[in-house]
């Protein structure tokens, strides 16, 4: 159990946020999977200030998520504040400052992991958001912007001194995005300093390893981002590969319910969104290559459920392969389809 201000956080391991990926529909599948509470995909405060319609809407969760965690970015500390006023009208548990991401078009513009270069920034934006929601504030950083400037543990001082109620770290560089691996030593070593709850996060891969993780450098809680995408099971005890094809079905066909119902048009927006998460729900179950591209390219909800439930696999099936950490980014998923 986790205290952050006066929320109380209750697991081992929960879903990172991710662009394009944590939604509500997908954050309502892993927290009933359970991940211990949600991030929103991150909201650039510029466009929060001036109202756009879009990034507001990003914010738009159910109750049974909570605790909720609305994440934002940017690198203007006026306004930086007043979204994080517009943000709390929301009733969001927690506020999250993205000091992470590493696009350029993000950390270059001293958004996200350009705060990393201008940690007294990021500590008054901290202060002011503190101040200005009323809600406890967390931070999302990486161990530097290069392995020459690994400027953790200042980050760290800076940031507790400015009153955030918890820090979550990824365990590589700015300038390593998401290729190498990620340092759990260091990691463990902010967490050793830190008066703070310090969530991991960094190549995790199965629940199993989460609490290993969590045992072997004391983090508090333990993030799992891209080998979270169509593998819900990750926050459970029975791994994804020992899952029968019914039920990864059954999960298929909920989220594109949710996917629906959250995202109503008159077209097939909502099925287009979904192919991102689809084809990591089927990767390596040994599902069809000819049924997969049919179902990639239908435009009708009918035909796509029509399609899927016709399919027959063997109950089992071994997972295998990794997903490509070059195709990640903090900004958006690339399809692999």
């Amino acid at each position: 159990m986790v205290r952050i201000g006066n929320v109380t956080i209750e697991g081992d391991v929960a879903l990172s946020p991710m662009a394009g990926i944590s939604d509500s529909p997908y954050r309502q599948i892993t927290k009933r999977f359970g991940s211990a509470f949600s991030y929103t995909e991150f909201v650039s405060t510029e466009q929060l200030k001036i109202g756009n319609a879009k990034s507001l809407d990003m914010f738009r969760f159910v109750e049974m998520e909570r605790p909720i965690v609305f994440q934002i970015f940017g690198s203007d500390l006026d306004t930086v504040i007043q979204a994080s006023e517009i943000a709390a009208e929301r009733k969001p548990d927690i506020i999250d400052l993205n000091m992470g991401c590493s696009v350029s078009k993000v950390s270059h513009n001293g958004s996200g992991a350009g705060l990393l270069k201008n940690v007294r920034l990021a500590g008054k934006m901290i202060e002011g958001i503190r101040n200005r929601s009323g809600l406890p504030v967390t931070a999302k950083i990486r161990l530097g912007w290069d392995s020459s400037n690994l400027n953790y543990l200042e980050t760290l001082n800076v940031l507790e001194n400015s009153g955030v109620s918890a820090i979550s770290v990824h365990g590589r560089t700015k300038a390593m995005a998401y290729t190498g691996l990620a340092d759990w030593n260091a990691i463990g070593e902010i967490k050793s300093r830190a008066n703070v709850p310090i969530y991991g996060n960094g190549d995790v891969q199965t629940y199993a390893e989460a609490l290993e993780k969590k045992k072997m450098y004391g983090v508090d809680l333990v993030l799992i981002g891209r080998k979270a995408i169509g593998n819900p099971w990750v926050f459970g005890n029975i791994p994804k590969q020992l899952v029968l094809w019914n039920e990864i079905k059954s999960v298929i066909l909920e989220h594109l319910d949710l996917m629906l119902d959250f995202y109503p048009s008159n077209d097939d927006y909502a099925l287009v969104l979904f192919r991102k998460h689809f084809i990591k729900y089927i990767e390596n179950t040994g599902f069809p290559e000819d049924t997969k591209r049919k179902l990639l390219s239908i435009t009708s909800v009918d035909a796509f459920k029509d399609t899927l439930e016709s399919v027959k696999m063997d109950s089992k099936f071994l997972e295998t392969s990794e997903i490509n950490n070059e195709m990640m980014n903090c900004e958006t998923f690339v399809s692999l389809a």
